[in-house]
């Protein structure tokens, strides 16, 4: 093969521009020149589609995954949602860890219980994506997610969570004591009573497990994503509930008392049923980050 020859394949050839200068006419040459200069200047190429942003990714996946009331994700879906929220960061829905509200570490001067502030990104009858921002010492109380799965992703700050399930789900409120005070009581199982920094791993609770009652404390100013399916609804009996806890040790049970084996390596406690705390201070602000498009 001479010099300029380039093999591309079995009996393919590419000419060199020497070589192609030799044998090509001139008048042929300068019609070939005037083509590629009129393409350049008028063949432009195409723009690539810009890539959706994570946001919009994860609203996506979040749609395709949620099928309304009274469903759970399959496992392999549960799988996706969360591989997605464990890389989620601050930036992508708005945030920085340097923004003044994150690098307030003292708790507010304020009287009372630091207040919430909560910001809605996208809400329908299957699924809602709310972000909530917690300063130093604000509390979200022990409160329930009936019939929901929920996808907790915190991305700035420190919190400490403590969740409890049922011990028994299909297990009625027992009654105490006709002499008690306390009203109706049931028995619930620690699952989770930790503090969580970020970045940390995504949670994931289901409607009887994983810590579907749990309470939130900010060690430090934070903020995390919630994306719950389906959102609370009062018409449709997904309203939410609080809950005191109690230790077990304080009652006794009247029935179906766990003994022996059944209580051993249980960490249980009793739950009893609130109203909404009045000193919970919440408030709601428009949402700032990427949007999304849910066409």
């Amino acid at each position: 093969m001479g010099a300029g020859m380039v093999e591309l394949g079995p009996g393919m050839v590419e000419v060199g521009a020497a070589e192609a200068a030799q044998t090509v006419p001139p008048a042929k040459r300068r019609r070939v020149l005037a083509l590629k200069t009129a393409a350049a200047a008028a063949g432009r190429r195409p723009r690539r589609e810009r890539r959706p942003s994570a946001i919009q990714r994860l609203f996506q996946a979040c749609r395709a995954v949620f099928r309304g009331p009274g469903t759970v994700p399959a496992p392999a879906e549960v799988a996706l949602l969360r591989a997605m929220l464990d890389r989620m960061r601050p930036e992508d829905v708005g945030l920085s860890s340097d923004m003044p509200f994150f690098r307030n570490r003292d708790a507010p001067a304020t009287e009372g219980t630091p207040a919430i502030t909560h910001t809605t990104i996208y809400k329908s009858e299957k699924f809602s994506m709310v972000l909530f921002f917690l300063p130093t010492n604000a509390v979200i109380p022990l409160h329930n997610h009936p019939g929901m799965t929920v996808f907790n992703k915190l991305l700035i700050g420190s919190m400490h969570a403590k969740s409890y399930d049922w011990a028994d789900p299909d297990d009625p409120p027992n009654e105490s004591d006709a002499s008690s005070a306390d009203g109706q009581l049931r028995l619930a199982q620690l699952v989770v009573d930790d503090v969580f920094t970020a970045p940390c791993d995504t949670s994931v609770l289901f409607p009887t497990a994983g810590g579907n009652m749990h309470r939130f404390r900010a060690v430090a100013p934070s903020a995390f994503l919630d994306i719950l399916g389906p959102p609370y609804s009062i018409e449709e009996d997904r309203d939410c509930t609080y809950y005191t806890d109690i230790p077990y040790s304080e009652h006794h049970m009247t029935s179906n008392e766990l003994i022996g084996n059944e209580q051993e390596g249980r960490r249980l406690a009793w739950l009893k049923e609130v109203e909404m705390p009045r000193d919970l201070k919440m408030c709601s602000v428009r949402y700032g980050g990427p949007r999304i498009s849910d066409r």
